[in-house]
């Protein structure tokens, strides 16, 4: 049995949404001090809904994969619906990741929260603190 799906390996190879939004609405930096990886996402946001995302991804296979997977299941989704992503829909949109990589996907997941988090900062948008990462926990995620 191979250790990466065919999903993972394509969108390692061929990532989707690569790259940087200048004036970007939000932008949401995660990363784990543990194993390196740093995952920056762009959000460009019009009506409350995203109309454009891009990532920067320094790290392995499997983060440059869960960026570029995350980034499709967001794309067009209206900010309610962005918030609502999951590091499980991440890894099962991929058809899985090795338990060692599942932290990916969870970054995954906090660069987009923190990015939409950014925008409503910066827009002065009320949010329930609750609803958004704090701090990587590597306990969290399962990462020693």
């Amino acid at each position: 049995m191979a250790l990466y799906s065919e999903k993972v390996m394509e969108h390692f190879r061929n990532p989707r949404n690569v790259g940087t939004i200048e004036n970007a609405d939000g932008i949401g930096e995660a990363g784990n001090p543990v194993c390196g990886d740093i995952m920056k996402i762009y959000l460009k946001i019009e009506d409350e809904r995203i109309t454009d995302v891009k990532f920067e991804t320094f790290g392995c296979g499997s983060a440059i994969a869960s960026s570029s997977m995350a980034t499709e299941l967001i794309m067009g989704q209206p900010l309610k619906e962005a918030l609502k992503l999951t590091n499980k829909a991440v890894t099962e949109a991929l058809d899985g990741l090795p338990a060692h990589k599942l932290h990916c996907s969870v970054l995954a997941e906090e660069a987009i929260k923190l990015a939409v988090k950014d925008y409503y900062d910066k827009n002065g948008i009320s949010y329930d603190p609750t609803e958004f990462p704090a701090d990587h926990d590597c306990e969290k995620c399962g990462v020693h």
